[in-house]
């Protein structure tokens, strides 16, 4: 498992008090918003719109994409694991989907080969815009890199392996656990002299 790279974004592996529910944002992307969002993207809340867009590298993000619902313009409802590019919507009609929580914890595909020494290190995304619109996921994955220094922040800290066969540190292409290490929610890190 781990020797093939077979990204899929971010997926919640659990919360500390054992819920992990999507937040359901009524209005929550833009009609006719011009990229594909895909199921484990990385996103973020657009402030001067209130709905969510694609994270970038980097900078603060709030979660992992989870799916969307909304009625075309023909009138038909629609529910997708993500948000096709410039699609048109009735208004009022979309609904997204998103974990949001800062304290869920993720699990992510390393872009290379990651050692246990990692575990508190944290690292940006790579691949954050990648994926499929044919399967709807996101083929975002842990910039191996990417480790930032310290007194640097990244977008994400790791805190343990996925327990599954075949997939042991040092690998070609790890899943690790992650947490959100720069939440749009909470204060960014600030290093300590």
């Amino acid at each position: 498992m781990s020797s093939t790279s077979a990204p899929f974004g971010l997926r919640p592996a659990f919360h500390p008090s054992g819920l992990d529910r999507a937040q359901a944002l009524a209005g929550g992307i833009a009609s006719a918003y011009s990229s594909d969002i895909l199921k484990g993207q990385p996103v973020k809340y657009n402030p001067s719109a209130g709905t969510i867009i694609i994270a970038t590298v980097g900078a603060a993000w709030s979660g992992a994409f989870a799916g969307v619902e909304w009625t075309d313009t023909t009138g038909r409802r629609r529910v997708s694991n993500y948000w096709p590019a410039n699609t048109a919507y009735q208004t009022g009609s979309c609904v997204a989907y998103f974990y949001n929580d800062a304290n869920i914890v993720y699990e992510i595909q390393s872009d290379a080969t990651i050692a246990q020494t990692s575990i508190g290190n944290e690292y940006n995304f790579s691949n954050i815009a990648a994926g499929s619109n044919t399967t709807g996921l996101s083929a975002a994955t842990l910039g191996v890199s990417t480790a930032v220094g310290n007194g640097v922040q990244g977008d994400m800290r790791v805190v343990d392996i996925a327990p599954y066969p075949d997939n042991a540190w040092g690998d070609s292409f790890v899943i690790v656990r992650v947490v959100n290490a720069r939440s749009q929610f909470f204060g960014q890190f600030t290093a300590i002299a």
